[in-house]
């Protein structure tokens, strides 16, 4: 992710490790940054409070001239920073823009070594603008066409260049918009429509003015098809004079330059709040889910425990019952024992006795 900070956080710590060493340190070290920025830190432990800091930034555009090396506004705000501590060396090191040599001897101590070590750090910050900054002062001297100057390309990155345009009355610059994924073209173009929204407003009266078109500008007409060829359209910004006087010129070109980045940023922010959110509202229906089902959990053993206090009740009420039949059956049978009727002995034994058989064949045993 881009850094929207002019200091490198990488390159200070790196620096900030060098100036606290307690013991002398041999350092040949590279770093790179976002947009193609390089640097090269070297220190040696037989000089330990010297070392050298090289930079190396893209060409926005080739049609920049680098003969002629730094420009005197980058001079200058390179000494700027600390003109004791850091010093520039010439010629640069082969294949690098800019050389420093770092005294640590002559930083200050304390929280100021901080300060100016973080300014040391923005170093390529004044790099990248002074070139920006270059283009639209000498832009006037670009070739017209059809009554308008022709855009000028510039890539800060490999896969996301811009265009710069300048009219008599304002400077265009266009962003063509790629977004990798569905999802984040659909939260960029939202983003875009509320950005020309608040634009619009009364209180935004003096920001530079936003238009997005999911069609190439007119301003862009004539360029390559692989520049124009985006599926989240395209944003520009009107940059009227007011914009790029004095110290305000130093903060549009910081703007420009870190537009695409803001953009993948504020992206990232959205997806991941949308996530989070969801996962949220995820486990607030799980935790009602849970809930219902423990509630029917507990319901069916409410019932169940109903049931079989009734079974108990009504198996009870069934030994009761044949208690009680048991009983009254036992009553019965010590009533019928218990009544007596007179004659009924003597006419059981006169006319219900069986007779008896005298046979006048004898039977022999056998044996």
């Amino acid at each position: 992710m881009a850094c929207f900070e002019r200091a490198s956080p990488a390159l200070k710590d790196v620096l900030l490790k060098l100036y606290r060493a307690e013991k002398p340190m041999e350092m040949d070290h590279h770093l790179h940054e976002f947009g193609a920025v390089e640097y090269h830190i070297q220190s040696s432990a037989s000089d330990p409070h010297q070392a050298y800091l090289s930079i190396s930034t893209p060409l926005l555009t080739q049609d920049a001239l680098q003969s002629h090396g730094l420009s005197q506004y980058t001079r200058e705000t390179v000494k700027g920073v600390s003109s004791d501590a850091a010093e520039i060396v010439e010629p640069a090191k082969e294949g690098y823009q800019l050389t420093l040599r770092l005294n640590f001897d002559k930083i200050p101590s304390g929280k100021d070594s901080v300060k100016v070590i973080t300014e040391i750090s923005a170093v390529q910050a004044v790099l990248l603008s002074s070139q920006l900054r270059e283009m639209l002062q000498n832009v006037n001297s670009q070739v017209t066409f059809q009554g308008m100057y022709k855009p000028i390309k510039l890539v800060y990155h490999p896969r996301e260049p811009f265009f710069v345009v300048r009219q008599p009355q304002k400077i265009i610059a266009v962003f063509p918009m790629r977004f990798k994924e569905n999802s984040d073209v659909i939260i960029a173009t939202a983003f875009f429509q509320e950005l020309m929204d608040v634009g619009s407003s009364k209180e935004w009266a003096k920001a530079p003015p936003c238009t997005w078109s999911p069609i190439p500008p007119p301003e862009l007409r004539g360029e390559l098809i692989e520049d124009l060829s985006t599926n989240g359209g395209f944003v520009s910004f009107d940059i009227l004079p007011r914009h790029v006087e004095g110290k305000r010129l130093d903060k549009t070109v910081w703007s420009l330059l870190n537009f695409y980045a803001y953009v993948k940023y504020h992206v990232k922010c959205t997806r991941g709040f949308i996530q989070r959110r969801m996962r949220k509202r995820l486990e607030s229906l799980v935790k009602v889910l849970q809930k219902a089902s423990s509630e029917e959990e507990q319901q069916q053993q409410i019932k169940k425990d109903k049931g079989c206090k009734y079974m108990r009740k009504i198996v009870s009420k069934s030994k009761n019952f044949k208690r009680r039949c048991g009983n009254l059956s036992r009553k019965i049978k010590r009533v019928r024992l218990r009544i007596k009727i007179r004659g009924v002995g003597r006419f059981h034994r006169r006319w219900l006795r069986l007779p008896k058989f005298c046979s006048s064949k004898g039977y022999a045993k056998l044996d």
